[in-house]
């Protein structure tokens, strides 16, 4: 076995979205706690500029990346043009920067240096951390050493290709979250009533946010953090006048004080989402945003849903009544949340970043 380098220079791809972003974030933390360097690749979109900001203890570089088109759009001449450029980039980065391996965290952003990390002869990774991986992870996974999973679903979605179920990473600001009593007083959160957390992901969710506002007309008992996304603040915002029941939020970047505040959680179902809210043990009601790709959002949130760690209603079927039944049998149920609370700590793998971060500086 040859002697592993004192202090590994790795590569994390993980920007465009994210659940792409913390995860890496997570991963890289791990490794500087064990004494190596990591470099983490983002994408130049506001949302990595703003969830990068506060880790200024973390090394940062943006790249140029876009999603791929269809394959005979006639979109894809630009696209492969601005590909082997940002390929060639991340080589000569690689190569200048002595990487000795590369981790993708998922989407577009981590074709390129994954590809570039083979052609160097690295060791070369990619997290899938959804029971159904996008096009973009198929294809990276070809150039891979080893595909890691969140979810052990994934891997027959990876057909030939070696595969190690590890969980899928957690930011250690989520392990150590505040008291609930502390956290309502961070966040102005009234103590004497029940919080229900909404969250539609970071571009939010125009009707799940709407039918919020109108279920907190209906539970003036109940609190409501509704963080409605920063293109639908406004709207929201009006919508909830004269409610004192609801606080509503563009963004939110204590998510570990929002997470601990909360009773229970109205969220998307995407992979990062479901494991912050398997490590914090929170009751929720998952909507799958109907757009993702594969429909994975909605696999995600099945596979929760029948180990009774949450509720499943897909967006085409939210109504206001439903709303109104979930809060009242889950939230305002003790019993039931306590349950589903337990059911979602089962599933958590809260030592993910550590397994992997210990896996990417093996012997070189």
């Amino acid at each position: 076995m040859n002697e592993v380098p004192a202090s590994q220079r790795i590569v994390i791809a993980c920007g465009g979205t994210g659940g792409h972003m913390f995860p890496g974030i997570a991963v890289a933390e791990q490794l500087q706690a064990l004494g190596h360097r990591p470099l983490l690749l983002i994408s130049r979109k506001e949302v990595d500029a703003e969830g990068s900001r506060k880790y200024e203890h973390l090394e940062f570089r943006t790249v140029p990346a876009i999603a791929k088109p269809r394959t005979f759009s006639p979109r894809m001449i630009p696209f492969l043009a601005r590909f082997i450029g940002t390929l060639f980039s991340s080589y000569r980065l690689l190569r200048q920067e002595k990487a000795h391996a590369v981790l993708g965290m998922g989407g577009f952003t981590s074709l390129a240096p994954v590809m570039a990390g083979r052609m160097l002869g690295l060791r070369t990774y990619v997290h899938e951390s959804n029971a159904i991986p996008g096009r973009a992870n198929r294809l990276t996974a070809r150039f891979c050493t080893e595909v890691l999973l969140g979810l052990g679903e994934a891997a027959k979605h990876f057909p030939g290709r070696i595969c190690r179920e590890v969980g899928t990473p957690v930011r250690s600001e989520m392990l150590h979250a505040p008291q609930p009593a502390t956290a309502r007083a961070a966040l102005g959160i009234p103590a004497d009533k029940p919080l229900l957390l909404v969250t539609g992901g970071s571009q939010g969710a125009q009707k799940l946010n709407s039918l919020m506002v109108e279920a907190a007309k209906e539970l003036p008992n109940v609190q409501f953090l509704i963080i409605a996304g920063k293109a639908d603040q406004p709207r929201v915002t009006s919508l909830a006048e004269g409610c004192a029941n609801v606080r509503v939020l563009g963004f939110c970047s204590d998510m570990p004080a929002a997470y601990a505040a909360a009773d229970a959680v109205v969220a998307r179902s995407g992979a990062s989402t479901l494991t912050e809210l398997s490590v914090v043990g929170k009751a929720c009601l998952l909507v799958p945003y109907p757009f993702a790709a594969g429909n994975h959002q909605f696999y995600n949130a099945k596979i929760f849903s029948e180990a009774g760690a949450s509720c499943l209603c897909e967006q085409a079927n939210l109504t206001l009544p439903g709303i109104v039944e979930f809060i009242r049998q889950h939230v305002l149920n003790s019993a039931v949340r306590e349950s589903m609370q337990q059911a979602m700590l089962s599933r958590a793998r809260p030592d993910a970043a550590k397994i992997i971060a210990q896996l990417l500086v093996q012997s070189v």
